[in-house]
């Protein structure tokens, strides 16, 4: 629970999410540094992926609780040498519900892929469910709520990212 400069406390949410979800293992932390940045952190597993144990997209369940897309794009992130020097993509939100707005990073982790894109998830689940015979996967996302601006968030997300990049690498299957 702790990453650098970040602590973590962990949450859960109620249980009808988790029924809802179908994943079979998941975190949700808070991270916090002493200089006051906050990032949420959830990972989601699934073990095998069928027709009702999908994973969800935050485009489908964040308008259902309340929250409104301003704006969804592909977002490079410096993974440093964690990726071999290679930059992964992820998806990036900006989310406005009443006075709040938050900036949100994620992505699909795989059977060894970085995956940014909803469609690319599907299409890759079914080629390696033919050709792997694995429908595991897992769901990374991280939420910051804007304080400064949307720049500054971001560039927290990301340095989030790199930090806890290497742990993900090593606990979710490739």
């Amino acid at each position: 629970m702790t990453i650098g400069p970040w602590t973590g406390t962990t949450s859960t949410f109620d249980q009808k999410v988790y029924d809802i979800l179908g994943v079979e293992d998941s975190i949700l932390a808070s991270y916090e540094t002493p200089d006051g940045r906050d990032v949420q952190l959830y990972v989601g597993f699934y073990q095998s992926q069928k027709e009702g144990d999908l994973i969800h997209s935050p485009k489908n369940c964040m308008p259902g609780s309340g929250w409104n897309i301003l704006r969804s794009s592909i977002e490079p992130v410096d993974v440093g040498q964690n990726n071999n020097g290679k930059n992964i993509n992820v998806i990036k939100l900006i989310l406005v519900k009443d006075s709040q707005k938050q900036v949100v990073l994620y992505w699909f982790q795989s059977r060894g892929r970085i995956i940014s894109s909803e469609y690319m998830q599907k299409i890759w689940l079914v080629i390696d469910s033919i050709t792997k015979h694995r429908t595991d996967g897992s769901f990374v996302r991280l939420i910051s709520p804007v304080v400064e601006n949307e720049d500054k968030t971001l560039e927290i997300l990301k340095d989030f990212t790199k930090q806890i990049y290497p742990y993900l690498n090593e606990y979710i299957p490739s």
